[in-house]
């Protein structure tokens, strides 16, 4: 088990190891799920390089009047919200998100406010819930979604690594009679397979596979003695991620000559 955790603002890590004693009390920046309904990215089956618009659901994480996060990561303004409903925190939302072209990244460009009742956390029996969230930077032995917001890396999914820009699904609870949570689990939000599509570019440690596929060998899985090349056909595991202008990341790939 691990803890998803805040850290102060002047550091760049956490101020203490991200172990399983850590806790997290109430505020503006505690992820406050409402339900246990798994909060996942509508995601059509298209050419990544070809899409602009994103549909998330999410929760307000934090909210400063005029602005504020969802899932700890996606930035809002109040004049994108449907009808100008008010929300607050632990408020689930649905999100249309649109491809920034200078940063590669994404913005808010309209939040819809979804009607459901906050769990009471007096309650005496914890939820499992999910939450999606974008890795902002990894550690030595932590993963952070947010500034102040992280969990260790004990309780990410053996087979893999998270790497800046992954979509994640962190399945949590609220400990009875707080609004403090704990992490359970961490995974990718989505893992797909692909066969025998060829690498179209290479430079330094980064590349791209299939014009769409972003990798870069610090954090991907490889045959003992192999490294990548233009024109390699190779069978490749990849996950949803934002990368440049890419949203797949291969996590493991294996040249179809050595197969």
């Amino acid at each position: 088990m691990g803890e998803v955790c805040p850290h102060s603002e002047g550091g760049h890590g956490p101020s203490q190891k991200p172990g399983h004693a850590a806790l997290i009390t109430t505020g503006l920046d505690i992820v406050q799920e409402r339900r246990s309904t798994k909060l996942a990215l509508s995601r059509p089956l298209k050419n990544p390089s070809n899409s602009h618009l994103k549909n998330v659901q999410g929760v307000v994480t934090s909210f400063y009047g005029d602005y504020g996060l969802i899932s700890g990561s996606i930035y809002f303004s109040c004049h994108v919200v449907t009808n100008q409903v008010p929300v607050k925190v632990g408020q689930k939302v649905r999100v249309v998100l649109e491809e920034v072209a200078a940063s590669h990244g994404f913005k808010a460009i309209k939040v819809d406010a979804l009607c459901d009742d906050i769990d009471d956390p007096g309650s005496s029996e914890p939820k499992t819930r999910v939450l999606t969230a974008c890795v902002t930077s990894v550690s030595t032995d932590a993963v952070y979604i947010s500034k102040k917001t992280y969990f260790s890396l004990d309780i990410v999914s053996e087979d893999f690594m998270p790497y800046n820009g992954d979509w994640l699904a962190i399945e949590y609870s609220i400990l009875p009679g707080t609004y403090n949570i704990k992490a359970h689990s961490v995974k990718p939000i989505e893992r797909r397979h692909v066969e025998e599509v060829c690498i179209t570019s290479r430079l330094g440690r980064n590349g791209v596979i299939d014009n769409n596929i972003f990798f870069t060998l610090d954090s991907l899985d490889l045959p003992d003695g192999y490294s990548p090349q233009v024109d390699d056909l190779v069978n490749v595991v990849m996950v949803e991620s934002v990368q440049l202008c890419y949203l797949w990341r291969a996590i493991s790939l294996i040249p179809v000559k050595l197969l």
